[in-house]
Formats: C-alpha cells, structure tokens, sequence
C-alpha cells in the first residue's frame, strides 16, 4: 500500500516553494503555475493533515508553528531525495540548497567569514544564510542548518565536531599600560581595569582562564567595566584604552601587528576554549551540511 501519492508529493513540493517565497504568487511563477494551483495543493495537504499551514490575509502570508515543523520535515526529505538522485548520477559535485548558519560574533567575524569565499568557491550552488547572533538557536524551530558555539554541547540531538581550541591572552592597549603599567602577577592583574563580559545565557560574568603552574584556573573579579550581549566590546573597549581584556588569539591578531594592543602575562597563557560545529543527527545528512561540516574541520586543522 502506497502512503503517498504522486498528488501528494507534488503538494509538498509546492507548499515547501511557497513557505520559502511567502507567497502563492512567487511559488506559481517559480514553476510556471497559477496562483490557484499552488493554492489548491496546499489546501489538499491541509485537509489530509487537518491543521492550517498558512496564517493568509489580503497583504501577507505566513506559516502557523504547525506549519514551520512540517516544513522542516519536508524540506529535509526533499533535500534526501535530491541528495540521492546526485549520488546515483555522478553529480554529487553540483551540491545545491540553501545553507542556514548560526555563529557567535567572535567567530563569525574572525574566523568563519574569512573562510566563507574559498567554500563559496568550491560550492557555488549552494547559497549561505549567516545569522551572526550569541543566543542560543532552535535547530528546528528556526531551520538552521548548522551552528557554530563555544563549549560542549548539552543536547543529546546534536552532533558535535570540535572546531579548534582557541588559545587565549590578556591584552591591553599601549595607551593604558603606558599609563596604569603592566601586570606581572595575578596579584597585581587584580588591581587594574578589568574588561569583563556578562553571558547571555546565565547573566553572570565569564571568568578569566589563567594558566598557573602547568594548569588552568578561573580568575574571577569584580570589574567596573561590563559588556552584555555581544562580547566583541570588551575588544573595542579594550583597545580605547579603558583596561585589559582576555581574548582569543585570532581576535587580537590584526590588532597586535598594528601595534592596537600589547599582551601582558604572556608567562600565564597557554589556556584555550573549544568551539564546535554543530547539527542535528539524521540519518541521511544533507549534502550541503555534510560538505560544509568537512570543509570547515579540514580548514580549522590547517
């Protein structure tokens, strides 16, 4: 017994197009229809399901949180079945679709974008959707392809692969330390203007990682100077010549060789975070998600 029928998957496909272009419209002139053909496919696949899939009105047209899980699911068996179709053909070359990414600031600035042109390169089909947020996503709630975070993951549904241990230093601009000093202790680093960075996700402040005697300790501070929501201030802060800050290496480069900023305590650093890439386990991962997932754990270990 079939469970769908040749009907059916047309009205998936179709309703799959008009939730992409948000619009009936678009949808029929996408695939040389009329509007009422779109319409009439999905009003069948509302019936079959018995849920509305679009909240309409006479200037806008939007899916129902039913209708963004459904779409989810179809776009992802739809990209399965194309996936399978270059598999067997040879063409698994030509990998196409639109690629959703989540990145924090630090990373989407510093190190995913400089990278984006060179895949771009490789995979000229595939089109990139960057949101550049530090908040926690919903993979399906959102449609995210892919998602890039600091840390291990806690959800079970994810797979993760480690990126990088991003080493860490305590920088600081030539203009304060020419006028505060440098420190040369833990004791003293506690007596100067600390750049301190507030996590979104607990509302408390990030502590330091210091290197002591072979491991790694937090050094936690109260500081007058605090950064919320986006963690590429205290960097901006920092460099005005307000304190010092931690950050990653790759962040202070550039500023380094442009003389920006001095690092200070270079005989406490050696402590790194990790940052992984992340997406949901399936089966059957989509080509772009594969390609990307490798690209990026390839490049990383350059």
């Amino acid at each position: 017994m079939r469970t769908f029928d040749p009907v059916q998957l047309s009205s998936i496909e179709l309703f799959c197009r008009a939730a992409d272009l948000g619009s009936f419209t678009a949808a029929a002139e996408s695939l040389g229809l009329t509007p009422a053909a779109v319409s009439r496919s999905v009003g069948r696949l509302e019936a079959r399901l018995a849920v509305r899939l679009f909240v309409r009105s006479t200037r806008s047209m939007r899916l129902t949180a039913e209708g963004e899980i459904y779409r989810q699911q179809c776009q992802q068996a739809l990209d399965q079945i194309a996936d399978a179709e270059r598999v067997i053909t040879g063409q698994q070359q030509e990998v196409s679709g639109v690629l959703r990414i989540s990145a924090p600031t630090t990373y989407a600035h510093y190190r995913l974008i400089n990278l984006l042109p060179r895949f771009s390169k490789l995979y000229p089909k595939i089109d990139l959707d960057l949101s550049i947020s530090n908040r926690n996503i919903n993979f399906i709630e959102e449609g995210f392809d892919i998602a890039i975070r600091l840390g291990e993951p806690v959800d079970s549904q994810l797979v993760a692969r480690r990126l990088e241990d991003a080493p860490l230093g305590i920088f600081g601009s030539p203009a304060y330390l020419k006028r505060a000093g440098k420190p040369k202790t833990l004791e003293q680093l506690r007596t100067h203007r600390l750049i301190q960075f507030v996590l979104p996700s607990t509302g408390r402040p990030l502590d330091w990682i210091i290197r002591n005697q072979q491991s790694d300790e937090a050094f936690s501070f109260k500081s007058q100077y605090r950064i919320y929501d986006d963690v590429l201030g205290c960097v901006t802060w920092a460099r005005a010549g307000a304190g010092l800050t931690q950050i990653y290496d790759f962040i202070a480069e550039p500023y380094l060789k442009r003389g920006e900023l001095v690092e200070v305590m270079p005989a406490f650093r050696g402590a790194s975070r990790p940052f992984s890439i992340l997406f949901p386990q399936n089966r059957h991962l989509p080509a772009r998600v594969r390609v990307f997932v490798d690209f990026m754990t390839r490049e990383l270990k350059r």
